[in-house]
């Protein structure tokens, strides 16, 4: 990127917040903080009004507006994929949402810019298989966001997944996440008195109240993960299956976090997962027909053998 270009988008960048530091500068351009202190002096140079707190950041003054913006073929096409991934990885109020700002958005491109759009959009689809779900098209995206934000208390009636229970709670929200293609919401479940993963296609209806917590009392979006198998990057499942059966396991091992696999000296295959939903990843295994050695953890081997046991009972049962 070329100076200049890097000091209008600096500029664009700090219009984008409140307060911008120069760490978060250096990191988005790639470059070091003695060329993010240059960069700053340049645009105040220019007579932009720039202000600055020692240990904050920088910000712009609130009489500074700059012109509207002009989008690049390439900033033109991202924004095309946001819309396809919006339409199918959101419900439909923030569809709407979506779809009002980006007409606002598409309304200023330069002409060579919308043509470009149109030509792409009928070849670029997303194909989602969480768009099955019969919740999925009221997921609360907008109420919970709000919530994060406000620091909020949401009541939530919340159905199991392995069971008809429905229950109200109370939960603090922390952050929101997509993994497996669904959304998630991390909070503080007051209920169960511990930070917990709900999964929004089965929050059944939800209450923004009136309470607010503080947020400091909680732990970070990061930090959570960090302290789960699931996002930490080490494999919490790990299988041994026959080159024959291997077959059988196909495309479908990365819908349920395939982390690696390995060829072992007898000619069987090592895979190793990455999961937090031991019942369903056994539901999978099942369902796949494939016959494994679970080598860890003994408590999804447990859960297969539960299942196959039921299954085993309630057709000898019809006999």
């Amino acid at each position: 990127m070329k100076r200049i270009e890097r000091l209008n988008a600096i500029l664009i960048h700090l219009q984008s917040k409140k307060v911008v530091t120069a760490t978060e500068l250096a990191r988005r351009f790639n470059i070091c903080l003695r060329t993010v202190y240059r960069d700053i002096r340049a645009l105040e140079k220019a007579g932009i009004p720039i202000g600055a707190e020692a240990g904050t950041g920088y910000f712009l003054s609130g009489q500074f507006h700059l012109a509207p913006v002009s989008f690049s073929l390439a900033e033109a096409s991202a924004l095309l994929m946001g819309e396809k991934l919006m339409d199918k990885m959101s419900d439909h109020e923030t569809r709407e949402h979506y779809r009002s700002a980006i007409f606002k958005i598409r309304s200023i491109l330069q002409p060579e810019g919308k043509d470009y759009l149109e030509s792409l959009s009928n070849a670029i689809s997303v194909y989602n298989r969480a768009t099955v779900s019969p919740g999925f098209d009221k997921l609360f995206l907008p109420e919970i966001q709000q919530a994060i934000a406000k620091k909020q208390v949401l009541a939530i009636s919340y159905h199991a997944r392995y069971s008809d229970e429905t229950t109200t709670r109370l939960v603090e929200p922390v952050g929101l996440c997509n993994y497996d293609s669904r959304w998630h919401l991390i909070g503080w479940c007051r209920l169960r008195n511990s930070y917990r993963d709900f999964r929004l296609d089965r929050i059944s209806s939800l209450i923004l109240s009136d309470e607010s917590f503080a947020a400091k009392t909680h732990i970070s979006m990061n930090e959570y993960f960090a302290q789960h198998l699931f996002s930490s990057g080490e494999a919490n499942i790990r299988l041994h299956i026959s080159p024959d059966q291997y077959k059988l396991v196909g495309e479908s091992k990365y819908w349920y976090g395939f982390q690696g696999e390995k060829e072992l000296p007898g000619g069987d295959f090592q895979i190793e997962f990455v999961n937090s939903d031991l019942k369903g990843f056994a539901q999978w295994l099942l369902a796949s027909g494939v016959k494994v050695t679970v080598v860890f953890p003994a408590a999804l081997e447990e859960i297969v053998l539960e299942r196959v046991e039921h299954l085993a009972s309630g057709y000898l049962s019809q006999q």
